[in-house]
């Protein structure tokens, strides 16, 4: 079974049953508990079925967890190597394929190639099997993390009545660039987490607990970003519409088909997601040894660009930070726009609390701390986080959470370790290429990607934060509920 995170996965299991045949939910709103027997139905002639007008999504299975294997295998079969195959073999679709940074990586430790090699040589190898384009995932990157920015800086105005002059219960801010996490807090603390997700303007708040509408704006990761590129900008630029592209992201994590599901990242008013579907690392492995050749024996092509060509270098940008580098670039934009201190250049000092995946750090203003945030990676530090957050006892102002220990560098996704090498000593490995500036991949603060510059002036039409922005870029995350009353029902 696929290595989903410890959110949405139980166990191996060996349970399947077919998609609907005994789904727990009630999809009619009502389930009679009483069961009448007529013999005489017997004589009556067959009556004509009636049509279903209530239908179960996949997004409604993967939030049940009900029958997680069934909703998981039809999760595998719709975002597989070899659906993706059947879209290449389709001549009225057009194919888009986007490679994390974290990907780029597993791959080049893999071969033995640097970072810029290895997307070179995946280019070749992508554009020799039919697809149009291949981008780089840095540039969805770069626009999560100016708006990500963009919406703390608001939030901790908010919070502090000396700058914003009232006082709003919206800190800590927590990542939502995971969706193994999203998940979590959906399913689990949705009442108390997802408004501390969200961009809540009016909150309303009581003694000692607060309270918030589940269904507010977020902002969206750099994987759901990278779709609204592709889907909305790159299709216009080719005179097609967002159904005729087929867009496919390989990312490091299971989980991360998971968030491509979702009806929230759906083109606006169309059933056309702006992910169709998502590889790991680990399955392009598996492709690349059906296909029979080594990716560093196989032709290089030049990078696929938004906007213009790609640079003439083929020069790969970067930040500090395996899990997208939330933490790092939010710390240092806050601690300019709201106290205008500049943080030196390097590796922010992170504090390692309770294990190596619990650390802070913070700005201190006046002799006292300022700001004050963390990473809490793996879902044992989750919980102790969300646990203080309910008693309103967290000191945090903003938490960069993944569910995976070590952050996404580790997903499940990921290229196994070799024989005769340990899980850490690959993630060492790993963690070493992506920060290395001598493997091809130079450090770059967001706001100087001139593609980012170029698409907030032609396409988004207005600044970092603006409300034009906010339509593109965030999204809803929505408590969802059990029905234990469903569940008895069928016994």
């Amino acid at each position: 079974m696929a290595q989903f995170s410890g959110a949405v996965k139980l166990a191996d299991l060996n349970d399947f049953i077919a998609p609907s045949q005994a789904c727990v939910v009630n999809i009619h709103g009502k389930k009679e508990g009483n069961i009448k027997l007529d013999f005489d139905a017997l004589d009556k002639p067959p009556e004509k079925a009636s049509k279903l007008i209530n239908i179960m999504s996949l997004q409604d299975c993967l939030a049940c967890s009900g029958c997680v294997t069934s909703a998981e295998t039809v999760l595998l079969e719709h975002q597989s190597a070899a659906e993706f195959m059947s879209k290449l073999a389709d001549p009225g679709v057009t194919v888009v394929v986007s490679v994390s940074p974290q990907s780029r990586t597993a791959l080049a430790a893999f071969y033995g190639l640097s970072p810029a090699e290895t997307l070179q040589k995946l280019t070749g190898f992508f554009k020799g099997l039919g697809v149009r384009a291949v981008l780089d995932t840095s540039t969805g990157r770069d626009f999560a993390l100016l708006e990500a920015a963009a919406e703390f800086v608001q939030r901790y105005r908010e919070a502090h009545p000396e700058l914003a002059g009232e006082s709003m219960p919206s800190l800590p801010m927590l990542a939502s660039a995971c969706p193994g996490w999203v998940c979590y807090a959906e399913k689990t603390h949705g009442d108390y987490v997802l408004p501390h997700i969200s961009s809540t303007k009016s909150p309303q708040a009581s003694p000692q607990l607060y309270k918030f509408p589940a269904n507010t704006p977020s902002i969206t990761s750099l994987f759901a970003v990278m779709g609204t590129l592709v889907k909305r900008h790159l299709a216009a630029q080719w005179g097609l519409q967002p159904g005729q592209v087929y867009h496919c992201a390989i990312m490091p994590c299971y989980d991360k088909k998971l968030e491509a599901s979702r009806e929230d990242f759906n083109v606006p008013g169309t059933s056309v997601a702006e992910v169709d579907s998502v590889l790991t690392s680990g399955e392009v492995q598996l492709m690349l040894e059906v296909h029979g050749r080594p990716l560093g024996e196989l032709p290089s092509a030049r990078l696929d660009s938004l906007v213009g060509s790609a640079p003439e270098d083929g020069q790969l940008y970067g930040l500090p930070g395996g899990s997208g580098g939330y933490l790092e670039y939010i710390f240092r934009a806050a601690a300019a726009q709201l106290f205008g201190k500049e943080v030196e250049a390097g590796p922010l000092p992170l504090r390692t609390l309770r294990n190596a995946d619990f650390q802070e750090v913070s700005l201190d203003v006046g002799g006292r701390p300022a700001l004050r945030f963390a990473i809490a990676y793996g879902f044992r530090n989750i919980q102790t986080l969300v646990r203080k957050i309910k008693r309103g006892a967290s000191e945090y102002d903003y938490v960069e959470i993944m569910a995976c220990p070590s952050g996404c560098l580790n997903g499940g996704g990921q290229i196994k370790p070799q024989p005769g090498q340990s899980s850490q000593q690959l993630l060492d490995e790993l963690d070493a290429i992506y920060h290395d500036p001598q493997a091809c991949v130079v450090p770059r603060l967001p706001q100087d990607n001139p593609t980012v510059a170029a698409l907030y002036e032609r396409w988004v039409g207005a600044p970092v934060g603006s409300e034009q922005g906010r339509q593109l870029f965030f999204t809803e995350y929505h408590k969802r509920d059990k029905s234990i009353a469903a569940t008895v029902g069928d016994w």
